[in-house]
């Protein structure tokens, strides 16, 4: 799934595996193993590749949508973080005539999860459903509690941090 994904969208910007190995500040041979389906990228690895591609995230996912759809809390795959203890579940890909993905995130106390920023326009939408997290731009994080809502410009550096265990999120990515 991940794999075709990144072959075609890399195949759409008309890079070549160096030039966007090199956009998106992997190996090529990293590049290679994962357009090959040998590699298990972290989410860092893929949020570069979709930066370097200017594409949402969730165009990395090769994955048919039916009408209705349940995910329970716990069911779904997580994408963990190299930077912090924190996993983040795509919930609904972006539809090809939208531009927005939903994902739920749990992030246990620690390091911050950074984030150099998204194409140029986005936005992320978090509501806080559990625990207390440190979001936003950073410099201009802001503490958040259940239930508080927060948007933000997500095409700038912007991290996340938990302030209690068992923190989750629901957040929204919006891309113009």
């Amino acid at each position: 799934m991940i794999a075709a994904a990144i072959t075609r969208e890399r195949t759409r910007a008309g890079l070549s595996l160096s030039a966007l190995a090199t956009r998106a500040g992997i190996a090529k041979s990293t590049l290679s193993q994962l357009e090959s389906a040998k590699g298990n990228p972290s989410i860092e690895t893929l949020w570069s590749l979709a930066t370097a591609l200017d594409v949402p995230f969730s165009c990395l996912f090769e994955t048919p949508q039916p009408a209705t759809r349940l995910i329970r809390a716990s069911e779904g795959t997580a994408l963990p973080s190299d930077q912090a203890n924190i996993a983040a579940t795509l919930l609904s890909a972006n539809p090809h005539a939208a531009r927005r993905d939903i994902y739920r995130m749990a992030l246990e106390p620690g390091e911050a999860r950074h984030s150099c920023g998204h194409p140029t326009g986005s936005i992320e939408h978090a509501v806080v459903c559990t625990g207390r997290a440190l979001i936003g731009p950073e410099g201009n994080e802001v503490d958040l509690a259940p239930g508080d809502y927060y948007a933000f410009p997500a095409d700038t550096a912007h991290s996340y941090a938990a302030r209690a265990p068992g923190t989750v999120i629901c957040l929204i990515m919006e891309t113009r």
